[in-house]
């Protein structure tokens, strides 16, 4: 036993409970003698109600323990002998309950499966009447990034620092106090925290005074919180300091973070200034208390969490260095920024009912966070990065292992797994889905009904849960509703200009849940076919589902709003489809037409009979005829239904020939993002002369753009990200140009002593390049150890994944699990990426197998960190043997140490799906880029200064 447990085991006398960490996976049985658990049900009984927590928590950063008192002021709503609660982890006692006739002990049972304590009585609690329950409780600080847990950073001159903070979403509340850890049992909070004096503590609300304690301790006691669920509980132990500005509604923002970095905050301080101001004028709805807080934890999981009043956050996700932060980390900082205070409304003010509809908050703040960018930073152009979000999404849709976004979860590792993002900019599917049918229907019933329908929703129920249906009824009838007597100002002039427009109210046959429904409960998405014929258009639509996965029969139909332009005419157009076929008839012929303009819904369209070869000629002869998020979703599009045998190889291959032409920063991206993974596959797969082809066609295709590129900061926000982004590739992929220019600019750095000043945005093709060599590689991890710039570690670490040098890597891996010059919170991203490198793929597999119990303990099961590990080491094999060793190695789990996670399945799913492409494939890939080479080679003039380095 460890010796902070022993300490804790000897200095409390208790009666009570002591949760274990490892839970059964079967109900305990009842101890003979004893009183049997009175609820068998893993959600808590609607029987009792939390009213109030009067919350004092006491953390020892020496010890790293904690204790505290918690007194629930109880709702009875129907007689009862027994108050059921949620405990993990925790050694309660003292319990009592409080009544108008005295104080009496209460019985302390527990059912450790179900994380729950029942607190029983031998009398009674009669329903409406007064009670209180007082529980004192103890514990270690959690060593994970869950629940009260203790974290660390390192000064510039070595010391170690220790602070404590917390992370309660979806389940961890219970790790840290006695509560009813359910989203729908909201209460007020009043909380105190006991802390040395060399320490600091913050909370959800401000500091109402501090007191002298004996033991030389303080108190420091804060207002009470508005009406809230637990998860959104905060509190921090450390020695921060801050910087501060209001609002133009009075409110008081801060940002926190450690002493030395503290003036790498200024920047989202101005940020989170802003965008509070511009929700509180969107939604209508003034932000509801008198400060938001942002603290940049140094030991972090999450990218952020949404704590009302007290947003945290990965130091890269907050920090901002002008001088060394590139334009990528700036809009990465707004974007996550915007995300957390757009939870303040969508989450903490009205919060889903149950975790089963958890996109109701992540799907609208995603949505949101692109809102209020587009509005109040529209020079970071972040409108054009939403398609790219919901291409994540269907990447995981398009698996038979797929999931509705509203889906039944039960247990608290389904619940967590509901949180399946591959990393914090949140490319989770549940996320990014529900914001891509949000941004969907925003475009059906336009961006002024659906501004009003939400404002509508938020009004509704404020300080109250909700389930689906209850937005989809705020968005339809919004100018016939019995609320438009009591109207807001933006709902009535909606209506009345609609009434003036159209001689009717809006949405008066429109039953958007109707719509809505096929989105939110079913899996999956559709495959719209189009059919040009004269000038009829026949339409069909079926599941779009990856290969290999034949034995799936359910048919599925969506309500889907199409959109299309045509090359007649340049307005988009509408039209609901509501069945398995459809027919529209357009008023003249055409020669091309483009479905899902902008890529504004969340489905793909094949173009049946010659429709592909019309839009190849069209890309070829006038690419620009399209706009570049047109341009960028045909590319996805064709190869979707390329690596399903809807169309042949050939076809997505020939139309990729276009980009020789391409500037636009989406269609690039896309691009690339397509065949660099066939190119992936194949270097892991060693067919040497097929890689050889593969790569020679990629970059012939963007070598011109490439050249075009400079060695600066200069353009635009779109135009320096795909500078940095086409510079790195380049460099990767070795080509002579870039390589020779990053290798002279990080020669120059390195003779400097690191003191020269490099541009930003080819920081990382410079340091990639770097750490091809062991002296380079050692000079940037000396630079790492030094820096105190959160972005500049965060661009060094990802360099060093990239070296060839295996025993660097193998370093790397184990170095980020003991946490003592790589952070730990770092490791799935470091072996994410060592597993991208051709050397170290095989390294980053057999470290997960040899570290799995190591994993799952610091990490969570069911965490996103967890999935990414699994998903993304895996997602790049594709043969019989990788996939049968990852099923040999999660077969053998347990269901305690994994073996049920969603992750895992589709993990199987992708390297089944990689196989039979491969196997599909490979032959025809080799034809066609015969065929395309021998037509490139033809005799034309050379450029002498570019040649490829094979």
């Amino acid at each position: 036993m460890p010796q902070a447990a022993l300490g804790l085991l000897l200095m409390f006398v208790y009666s009570g409970s002591s949760l274990g960490a490892q839970l059964p996976h079967f109900k305990p049985p009842d101890i003979p003698g004893s009183r049997p658990f009175p609820w068998d049900q893993m959600r808590l009984p609607k029987t009792v109600f939390p009213v109030h927590y009067m919350l004092t928590m006491h953390p020892n950063l020496t010890t790293l323990n904690f204790k505290g008192i918690v007194c629930i002021q109880l709702d009875i709503r129907e007689d009862t002998t027994a108050i059921v609660l949620h405990a993990k982890q925790l050694k309660t006692f003292n319990v009592k309950l409080r009544t108008p006739e005295g104080v009496r002990d209460l019985q302390v049972l527990e059912n450790p499966y179900h994380q729950q304590l029942a607190l029983v009585s031998d009398e009674v609690l009669t329903k409406g009447k007064d009670y209180e329950v007082e529980l004192e409780f103890s514990a270690e600080l959690s060593d994970s990034y869950h629940g009260f847990y203790r974290s660390s950073y390192r000064t510039s001159s070595g010391e170690v620092r220790m602070l404590a903070s917390t992370q309660f979403e979806a389940t961890f509340a219970r790790t840290a106090f006695p509560c009813f850890d359910e989203p729908a049992f909201k209460a007020n909070f009043t909380i105190s925290v006991i802390r040395e004096p060399r320490h600091i503590a913050i909370s959800n609300m401000p500091k109402t005074k501090t007191l002298a304690l004996p033991g030389d301790v303080l108190e420091d006691r804060f207002g009470t919180t508005v009406k809230m669920s637990t998860y959104l509980v905060a509190f921090i132990v450390s020695d921060f300091q801050s910087v501060s500005k209001y609002t133009l509604q009075g409110v008081k923002i801060s940002v926190y973070a450690v002493p030395e970095k503290v003036n790498q905050t200024g920047f989202a301080l101005d940020v989170a200034v802003r965008l509070l101001d511009f929700y509180d004028n969107y939604f209508n709805i003034a932000y509801p208390l008198p400060k938001q807080d942002l603290a940049a934890i140094p030991d972090f999981q999450s990218g952020a969490m949404e704590n009302w009043g007290l947003t945290t956050y990965r130091e890269g996700a907050l920090l901002y260095d002008p001088d060394q932060s590139s334009v990528s980390d700036k809009v990465h900082i707004t974007k996550i920024i915007a995300h957390e205070l757009a939870h303040q409304w969508f989450g903490n003010l009205v919060t889903m009912e149950w975790w089963s509809d958890l996109w109701l908050n992540e799907g609208f703040a995603k949505f949101m966070e692109f809102i209020s960018l587009d509005i109040a930073y529209p020079e970071l152009q972040t409108d054009d990065m939403f398609l790219m979000k919901c291409f994540h999404a269907m990447e995981v849709d398009s698996l038979a292992s797929s999931h509705p976004i509203s889906t039944p979860v039960e247990n608290p590792t389904e619940i967590q797994e509901m949180f399946d993002d591959v990393s914090y900019d949140k490319r989770c599917f549940l996320v990014l889905k529900g914001a891509c049918i949000l941004n969907m229907i925003q475009v059906f019933l336009t961006p002024e009904a659906f501004e009003v329908g939400i404002i509508r929703y938020l009004k509704r129920y404020s300080y109250r849960n909700t389930v689906n249906s209850h937005l989809w009824e705020s968005l339809t009838d919004i100018c016939n509703g019995d609320d438009l007597q009591e109207a807001l100002p933006k709902q009535k002039e909606f209506c009345s200009k609609r009434d003036l427009e159209s001689g009717k109210s809006y949405n008066d046959n429109l039953n958007v849940k109707t719509i809505m429904d096929t989105w939110t409960l079913q899996q999956g998405f559709p495959l719209v076919s189009v059919e040009v014929k004269n000038r009829g258009v026949w339409l069909t639509q079926e599941r779009y589902l990856k290969s290999g996965d034949a034995a799936y029969t359910e048919r599925l139909v969506w309500w889907i709003p199409l959109t299309y332009k045509t090359s007649v005419s340049n307005t988009t157009q509408h039209h609901l489809m509501k069945s398995e076929a459809d027919i529209l008839r357009l008023p003249d012929e055409v020669e091309w037409l483009k479905f899902n303009v902008d890529m504004s819904g969340y489905y793909i369209v094949h173009y049946a009979n010659k429709g592909w070869r019309t839009i190849i000629k069209l890309l070829q002869d006038n690419h620009t005829a399209l706009s570049g998020k047109d341009r960028a979703s045909l590319i996805h599009d064709v190869f979707r239904l390329a690596s399903i045998g809807k169309v042949d190889l050939a076809t997505a291959l020939d139309l990729s020939t276009y980009l020789s032409k391409e500037t636009d920063i989406m269609a690039v991206s896309q691009g690339l993002g397509e065949l660099l993974p066939i190119y992936k596959l194949i270097e892991k797969r060693g067919i040497t002369q097929l890689e050889i082809s593969m790569k020679r066609y990629i970059l012939d295709l963007f070598k011109g753009l490439i050249s075009q590129q400079k060695w600066d900061d200069s353009g635009s926000v779109s135009e320096r990200m795909l500078r940095s982004y086409l510079l790195l590739f380049a460099c990767v992929r070795n080509f002579t140009p870039c390589v020779t220019k990053a290798q002279q600019l990080f020669n120059m750095w390195k003779d400097s002593d690191g003191d020269m000043s490099l541009p930003v945005d080819v920081i990382m093709a410079v340091y990639v390049v770097g750490a091809q060599t062991s002296e380079g590689w050692d000079f940037l991890l000396e630079k790492y150890r030094r820096s105190l710039q959160t972005s500049v570690k965060t661009h060094i670490k990802a360099a060093l994944t990239f070296t060839p040098l295996r025993d660097k890597l193998k370093w790397m891996l184990e170095q980020s699990l003991l946490g003592e010059v790589m952070e730990t919170h770092d490791l799935p991203g470091v072996i994410f990426y060592v597993s991208r490198n051709p050397i170290g793929h095989k390294l980053a597999w057999d470290f997960i197998r040899a570290n799995w119990q190591t994993l799952i303990e610091k990490f969570e099961l069911g965490s996103s960190s967890i999935a990414h590990m699994v998903t993304g080491v895996t997602s790049h094999y594709s043969t019989s043997a990788m996939l049968e060793s990852v099923q040999n190695f999660f077969g053998s789990l347990t269901e305690e140490t994994g073996s049920e996670m969603r992750c895992i399945q589709q993990a199987y799913d992708t390297i089944q799906d990689n196989i039979n492409w491969a196997n599909n494939n490979f032959s025809k890939l080799q034809s066609w880029l015969s065929k395309q080479h021998h037509v490139r080679n033809k005799p034309k003039p050379t450029n002498p200064h570019l040649h490829v380095d094979l």
